[in-house]
């Protein structure tokens, strides 16, 4: 049974064309996985199928009585609320039904003898639904959820405002599980979770009996948790069975096919053209020609499949730093009360970290410190000689209206207009991403804007917080290859073992130094 049906839908932005003529249909309990690259409409078409967003044409078809839940990659929180206030929201419906029971309580003082029955039947009736649903046990339902993703280490009585961007997209997604909609629809909800929480939330996904859509880059957690895969690209929509792993093979299958018919019609084409060329200047085959030309009329060409840009990322390298990069004595991580013990930590001079640990913990708040932009609230960072850091910061600014032009010629004026584009385009974003503002690109193309602007700079220690969130698999491969070819020093925060496990030279666990109960 169908219960969602998108019918010829296009849309476009500018001169743009985002999606053209796209057709979905999402079945009861179908688990699907939304693919493409960074800029393809994968978020674009969420957003319509949301009602977010009008599309230029076509329609879409909810069936009746459906619930649907949407966690997008910037949702926002109210301010002056607890993250336990927010939780229960999700169960809102079932608040108001109690409100209901204590109402018809009020009303029993002055009710007849047949009013009363009446109430007490309503009142009956009204909690064997909060019964049926878990009402008089949701605390247990709110902390299960909550600890399964990490809430439960920040405190559920913690004001959303002292929250951070990622801890905030934690209590979206719990919300949005609580509530266990009839539909799901997950807009990269790994990029803010650690590993633990990943999976959690992979083993949850698998046994929810519903139907969803999910958003994400992380080939690992889409295979085990999807079993329809629809790509998006060159403004299509294609559908297949199976996991992202079968999807790769039978796209590339599909590919080659497409290749070879275009190739195949081009070589009809061109003996067509020939024949026609020869022959329609001449009395005697001009009716050949004629008919020949009739049938390159009726001919439906096929159009030749379009090469993804791919980027291509490198870092350049500044002057070799002495032998230290720095050493940290004594430090304790924090702004107004510690979040870790004392640490002393040294890095030296070609080596290459991945910082893991679950959220909350201080990674961002390390980086920072080493870096000297905040101070430890003890002990000192000494930094070493000649150093040259490279820094790129997990969460950008949503509300930048600089281009992604502008944004990169600010930073390098001396540079040619020409230079600034090619820099931008081998980092795989196109004219119209580069000419849009940075509030208006994907998570994705954002990214590679900000990866450009690093590369630009001559750099010996490179500091990396979180630098593959919203990155699409091939930027991911890219971006790994980049770090692994460079021969300075490296700091990466991850939550993707998988993107970091085979080529850093040492783990550092956050979880072991900090005071917080994990």
């Amino acid at each position: 049974m169908s219960i969602l049906n998108v019918e010829n839908v296009s849309h476009g932005f500018g001169g743009r064309k985002i999606l053209e003529e796209v057709s979905f249909r999402l079945l009861k309990g179908e688990h699907v996985g939304l693919v493409g690259a960074n800029g393809e409409g994968k978020t674009t078409f969420l957003d319509i199928i949301t009602g977010k967003l009008m599309p230029d044409k076509g329609k879409v078809e909810w069936s009746n009585r459906v619930t649907v839940g949407y966690l997008d990659q910037h949702s926002v929180l109210s301010k002056g609320k607890t993250i336990r206030d927010v939780l229960k929201e999700a169960f809102q419906g079932m608040f108001d039904l109690e409100a209901e029971i204590m109402t018809l309580y009020d009303r029993m003082g002055s009710a007849s003898e047949e009013e009363m029955t009446k109430l007490l039947d309503d009142v009956g009736e009204i909690q064997s639904i909060l019964e049926h649903n878990g009402f008089y046990m949701l605390d247990a339902k709110i902390e299960e959820v909550a600890n399964g993703l990490g809430l439960g280490e920040i405190g559920l009585d913690k004001d959303v405002t002292d929250l951070s961007g990622g801890q905030r997209t934690k209590v979206l997604l719990t919300k949005l599980l609580l509530q266990s909609p009839t539909i799901l629809i997950l807009d990269e909800p790994t990029n803010f979770l650690d590993a633990e929480h990943i999976e959690w939330l992979k083993r949850y996904l698998i046994n929810y009996e519903n139907a969803f859509i999910l958003v994400s880059h992380d080939v690992p957690f889409l295979n085990d948790v999807i079993n329809v895969i629809y790509h998006v690209e060159n403004a299509s929509l294609t559908r297949y069975t199976g996991n992202y792993e079968q999807f790769v093979q039978l796209a590339e299958t599909r590919k080659q096919q497409e290749l070879k018919a275009y190739d195949k019609q081009q070589k009809e084409v061109d003996r067509l053209e020939d024949f026609i060329a020869r022959n329609k200047a001449r009395i005697s085959t001009t009716g050949r020609a004629k008919s020949r030309q009739k049938q390159l009329d009726r001919m439906e060409l096929i159009e030749k499949p379009k090469e993804k840009i791919k980027p291509t990322f490198k870092f350049r390298e500044a002057r070799a730093p002495g032998k230290v990069i720095f050493e940290a004595k004594d430090i304790v991580l924090g702004y107004d009360e510690p979040l870790t013990s004392p640490l002393n930590l040294t890095l030296e001079r070609g080596q290459k970290i991945a910082i893991r640990g679950v959220n909350g913990l201080g990674k961002s708040t390390l980086l920072k410190t080493l870096l000297g932009y905040i101070q430890p609230i003890s002990g000192v960072v000494e930094l070493g000689d000649y150093l040259y850091p490279g820094y790129f910061e997990q969460e950008s600014s949503r509300r930048n209206e600089k281009t992604a032009l502008e944004e990169v010629w600010d930073e390098y004026p001396s540079m040619a207009n020409a230079e600034v584009r090619g820099a931008l385009a081998r980092c795989g974003l196109t004219s119209e991403h580069i000419s849009s503002k940075m509030m208006v690109l994907s998570g994705g193309e954002n990214a590679k804007v900000r990866l450009c602007k690093l590369m630009l700079k001559d750099v010996n220690w490179l500091v990396l917080d979180e630098p593959t969130n919203h990155l699409d698999v091939e930027a991911k491969e890219e971006l790994k290859k980049a770090i692994i070819n460079y021969r300075g020093t490296v700091v990466l925060v991850s939550h993707e073992p998988d993107f970091y496990e085979d080529w850093v030279t040492d783990v550092w666990n956050l979880e072991e130094w900090t005071t917080k109960i994990v």
